[in-house]
């Protein structure tokens, strides 16, 4: 029998870990759960377990992530046809993941009921939780944006996702906090009538005075193979596009690109923290948790135009020319023919780069 190599024993001791942290969770929820038993169900020793994971709310942050990108891909929807349609069906498949209040057992449904109250209770974490709220709202809301009727005015639809999010996340914490109180499934019919909430949603491109323009650049552009965290396959990083890569404290920043560039340009917001252990799962589940649910409501045709490209340890980052990230790190790069021709960092980075080699689109 061959010798597993260091590397492969330490992916395996990973899996251990990962799976008896998720028996502990479910049967005895976060708070009582012990580092001690999860050691004892892996088979392995406290240390082993510490040496993959810096604490319980890392591990259990992972188990989640985990779980959400597990998720089995849904059959891809044909018949919506508008955003009231898409709206509904995204709920539907939002609120069946919720526990029931007539089932007490233990289970996956009620593994998260922990996760809010977790970030609640750390402000070094709600900061980069609400820009994942924001991305989570623009990458449903450039959907709904997809589904407009022909001849439809051009709104930005983020706010009206915003709308939406609140609620479902509204309804997730009551059928934890108070089970039975509501009918989960009465979001759906409120999530179909936000469609048609006028949120006034215009789109204003950062006229900031103090941002420069992109930086003239001619540098190689060889990205490594990663996901599309969106569609759940390999990202399209070799074409002509923009890649903003962003810190966790940032996020929102991307929807400048988006508005900026090109239809033809591909925009990939590539997202880096300086928290890898914990953050960097607490991001993969957000952006998981949403795009599972998208992909279950909105057609193909209708998916955002927008990567989103997981890099907690800064590999990406660094090809493109961005040695140490950081939760602030804001830069962005426009690629053409296999090369970096322009560059921009700090605040506005993303307009400037998606403006380059081309006029901005408008509200798209």
């Amino acid at each position: 029998m061959r010798r597993l190599t260091r590397a492969e024993t330490q992916e395996r001791n990973r899996a251990k870990v990962l799976a008896a942290a998720q028996d502990e969770f479910t049967e005895r929820g976060f708070r009582d759960a012990k580092i001690d038993g999860i050691a004892e169900r892996a088979g392995l020793t406290r240390g082993a377990v510490y040496s993959n994971f810096p604490g319980k709310r890392a591990l259990y942050f992972a188990v989640l992530a985990d779980l959400a990108e597990r998720s089995p891909r849904p059959p891809r929807p044909e018949s919506v046809r508008t955003a009231r349609d898409a709206l509904g069906a995204f709920a539907r498949a939002w609120v069946t993941r919720l526990p029931l209040a007539a089932d007490d057992r233990p289970g996956a449904a009620r593994l998260g009921m922990d996760l809010m109250p977790e970030i609640a209770s750390d402000e070094r974490i709600r900061q980069p939780y609400a820009q994942l709220m924001k991305l989570d709202a623009i990458l449903l809301g450039l959907a709904l944006e997809r589904l407009r009727l022909a001849g439809a005015p051009p709104d930005r639809l983020v706010r009206v996702a915003e709308a939406v999010l609140t609620t479902l996340h509204g309804v997730s914490q009551m059928a934890a906090a108070a089970p039975g109180f509501v009918e989960p499934f009465d979001a759906v019919s409120v999530c179909e009538q936000l469609a048609d909430l006028d949120m006034d949603g215009g789109w204003s491109p950062p006229h900031m005075p103090w941002i420069p323009p992109a930086r003239p650049a001619d540098e190689p552009w060889s990205p490594p193979h990663v996901l599309d965290a969106v569609r759940g396959e390999s990202a399209r990083l070799t074409g002509d596009g923009v890649v903003a890569i962003l810190g966790l404290h940032r996020l929102e920043a991307v929807e400048e690109a988006v508005r900026a560039a090109p239809p033809d340009v591909e925009v990939t917001a590539v997202l880096v923290t300086g928290d890898p252990d914990e953050l960097g799962p607490l991001a993969r589940l957000a952006v998981a948790d949403l795009c599972t649910c998208l992909r279950q409501a909105f057609p193909p045709a209708a998916w955002p135009r927008l990567q989103v490209v997981h890099d907690a340890m800064g590999t990406l980052a660094a090809v493109a020319g961005v040695p140490a990230v950081s939760d602030a790190t804001e830069t962005a790069v426009r690629v053409a023919a296999g090369r970096i021709v322009a560059r921009a960092d700090g605040r506005g980075a993303c307009h400037a780069v998606a403006t380059v080699g081309g006029p901005a689109a408008k509200n798209r």
